[in-house]
C-alpha cells in the first residue's frame, strides 16, 4: 500500500503525563510536551481582552480557549484552568485530545496530517468505543490516508526485539502490567493500579507540606540582584490565578525534586532504620534550599508497599478505588491469569517501561521482591530496557520501529477501508 521507505508515518503516544510525537524510523520523538492544556472560558476572556496572548499556541473551541505545550503553560494567565483529557485511565474530553494532536502536527512537527499515515499508541486495556472514537477523529477531522492503533505493551515489547514478554509500564497516571504473547496483548491478564508518577508526586508534596516546606510556583516571585551573585526574592500577587494552575506549577517543581533525589529502597521501608540517613539538599526556584531525608526512600516504596500511603501526613484519608496491590503482586497476578505453558517464559522476560520505571534501583528492587514471591521453579529476570531515555520513550520507539518495517505496510487501516466497512472495522484490522 505504501512503499517501505517512502512512507513517512507519524507515531503518536499520548500518555497521561506527556505526549510524544515524531516520525517513524527515528530513534526518539521530535516533540515531547505535557498532555494537559490550559483552558480559559471565553466569556471571562472577553472581560480581559487587553491581555496579550501567545496566539500561535492557543485555539478557540466553542466557549473555551486552549493553550497547549510547555511554553504556553509556563506563562501564567488570569482565570486559566489546567485540564487533562484523561480521567480514570480513559479519554473523557476529546476536545482536549484534538487540541493536543493539533499542537503536535501544526506547531511541533509542522506537517499536514492529510499526507501521513498515523500510528497511535493506545493503553493495553482500551475499550472498543475509545478506539472507534480515535479512528473517527483521525479520518473525519484530520483526513489521514491510513491509521493503525497499537497497544502500548506490544510496542514496548517490539522496542526490545521480543515477541513475548511481560511489560511493567509505570507511567504518570497509572501502572499497568500486561502479558504480550506472539505480538498480541492477552486482554484477560491486564492488571492496572492507579499509583503512577503523579500520585507519588502528590504524596511527596503532602509530606513536604507537613514539614512546613512551601513550594512557591515560579510565577509567584521575581528575583532582583542586590550584590553580584546575591539575589533578593520579591513576592508577586496574582489574585486571578486559578487553584488548578497553581497546583500544576507546584507539581512541576515537586516532580523535579522527586526525579532528582528519590530512589527505590533495597528493602521495605521502615521508619526506624531510615530515621538517621544523611539528608540530601535541593534548591527551590526561589533560592531556598530544602533538606530531604527519609522521604527520598519512603515515597518510591509506595509502589512496592501501598500501605505506606497511610503513614504520610495529609494522605490518611486517601480512599483507594479498590484494594491496591503492590507491583510484585500485580506481576504475579498477571502471570497467573495466563496459560500455564507460557508462564515460565513471561517470568524470564519482564520489561520495564514508562518514566516512573526509570527511578534508581527500581529494577533491582522489583527483581528481589519477585524472587521472594515467585514459584521456586520460575527463573525471574527483569531486563533493563536500555538507558532511562529508552525506558521513558519505549512505547514511542516500538511504534517507530513497527511503522517503518516493510512487512508492516499492508497492515494499515486505510481511508478506503474506512469508507467501505465503517469505523467498526478498526477492531479487526488492529487487534
Amino acid at each position: 500500500m505504501y512503499g517501505g521507505d517512502e512512507v513517512s508515518a507519524i507515531v503518536i503516544d499520548l500518555g497521561s503525563h506527556t505526549c510524544k510525537a515524531g516520525y517513524a524510523g527515528e530513534d526518539s520523538p521530535k516533540a515531547v510536551f505535557p498532555s494537559v492544556v490550559g483552558s480559559i472560558d471565553q466569556t471571562e476572556l472577553d472581560n480581559v481582552k487587553s491581555e496579550k496572548d501567545f496566539e500561535s499556541n492557543s485555539d478557540t473551541k466553542g466557549k473555551h480557549k486552549f493553550y497547549v505545550g510547555s511554553q504556553a503553560l509556563g506563562y501564567r494567565r488570569d482565570h486559566m484552568e489546567v485540564k487533562s483529557s484523561i480521567k480514570d485511565l480513559t479519554f473523557v474530553d476529546w476536545d482536549i485530545v484534538e487540541n493536543i494532536w493539533d499542537h503536535a502536527f501544526r506547531e511541533r512537527l509542522l506537517i499536514d496530517p492529510k499526507e501521513h499515515p498515523m500510528l497511535l499508541a493506545e493503553p493495553s486495556f482500551n475499550s472498543p468505543q475509545q478506539r472507534e472514537r480515535a479512528a473517527e477523529l483521525m479520518f473525519e477531522t484530520y483526513k489521514v490516508p491510513a491509521l493503525f492503533l497499537a497497544k502500548n505493551a506490544v510496542l514496548t515489547s517490539f522496542a526490545s526485539g521480543r515477541a513475548t514478554s511481560l511489560v511493567v509500564d509505570s507511567g504518570g497516571g497509572s501502572t499497568t502490567v500486561a502479558a504480550v504473547h506472539d505480538g498480541y496483548v492477552l486482554q484477560k491478564a491486564v492488571v492496572t493500579s492507579p499509583i503512577g508518577g503523579e500520585f507519588l508526586t502528590e504524596c511527596l508534596m503532602k509530606s513536604l507540606e507537613s514539614k512546613g516546606i512551601v513550594i512557591n510556583p515560579r510565577y509567584s516571585f521575581k528575583k532582583k540582584e542586590t550584590h553580584p551573585g546575591e539575589f533578593q526574592t520579591i513576592d508577586l500577587n496574582f489574585p486571578m490565578t486559578t487553584e488548578s494552575y497553581k497546583l500544576y506549577s507546584q507539581r512541576v517543581i515537586a516532580s523535579d525534586i522527586k526525579e532528582c533525589v528519590c530512589r527505590t529502597p533495597d528493602s521495605p521501608f521502615d521508619e526506624a532504620s531510615y530515621s538517621n540517613i544523611p539528608m540530601t539538599s535541593y534548591e527551590l526556584p526561589d533560592g531556598k534550599t530544602i533538606e530531604i531525608g527519609a522521604d527520598r526512600f519512603k515515597i518510591p516504596d509506595i509502589l512496592f508497599n501501598p500501605s505506606v500511603i497511610k503513614t504520610i501526613h495529609g494522605m490518611e484519608n486517601f480512599a483507594p478505588p479498590v484494594h491496591i496491590r503492590s507491583l510484585p503482586q500485580m506481576v504475579i497476578e498477571c502471570i497467573n491469569r495466563c496459560d500455564v505453558d507460557i508462564r515460565r517464559e513471561l517470568f524470564s522476560n519482564i520489561l520495564l517501561a514508562g518514566g516512573t520505571a526509570s527511578m534508581q534501583q527500581y529494577k533491582e528492587r522489583l527483581e528481589k521482591d519477585l524472587l521472594e514471591e515467585a514459584p521456586q521453579a520460575a527463573r525471574v529476570k527483569v531486563l533493563p530496557n536500555g538507558n532511562t531515555t529508552e525506558r521513558r520513550f519505549s512505547v514511542w520507539i516500538g511504534g517507530s520501529i513497527l511503522a517503518s518495517l516493510g512487512s508492516f505496510q499492508q497492515m494499515w487501516f486505510s481511508k478506503a477501508d474506512y469508507d467501505e466497512h465503517g469505523v467498526s472495522h478498526i477492531q479487526r484490522k488492529c487487534p
